[in-house]
């Protein structure tokens, strides 16, 4: 499964969601809302130091609704608010287009390999279908040869005249 949509980048100029996200908008830290501000501060500052922070660092390269995008922006330790936006990451889309399409190309061999597969398991079937007919007859007219009808032993009534 792709994990990137096919024409990225007018995904993210064209959809609402990539567009208003793409502007500056204000962001704001939310861990420990029911705690004291100094704690959420000193929370969010050890999370930093920590590097397990709820909130991703100032440039943080992700696959969002299947579009690369560079999430920029700070915080500011005390408040715990800042500015922040998306940018296409064009580097990255196409890496990810470049994997995507080797991923198409991959399964599309596959499938042509199983169909390739199956066609010749089929016509072996049919090959050896026709095959055990053929058998079947040659074996049923030798069998006649060797067994006549009933009745034949007798001969013709021509012989039986004579005798």
């Amino acid at each position: 499964m792709p994990r990137v949509v096919p024409d990225q980048r007018s995904k993210f100029e064209n959809e609402e969601f990539f567009r208003k996200l793409s502007r500056e908008c204000e962001i704001k830290y939310t861990g420990f809302r029911d705690r004291p501000h100094d704690e959420r501060q000193m929370r969010f500052q050890n999370a930093c130091r920590d590097g397990r922070s709820e909130i991703v660092c100032l440039k943080a390269p992700m696959i969002l609704n299947g579009v690369c995008v560079i999430w920029k922006g700070w915080i500011d330790l005390q408040r715990l608010d800042g500015m922040g936006c998306l940018e296409f990451d064009e580097d990255r889309a196409q890496q990810e287009d470049a994997l995507a399409q080797q991923a198409f190309e991959d399964a599309r061999r596959r499938a042509r390999d199983f169909e390739e597969r199956e066609r010749s398991h089929r016509e072996d079937m049919e090959v050896h279908q026709r095959v055990t007919g053929l058998e079947e007859a040659v074996n049923g007219a030798l069998q006649r040869r060797q067994d006549p009808s009933p009745g034949s032993n007798l001969g013709s009534g021509d012989e039986l005249k004579l005798r």
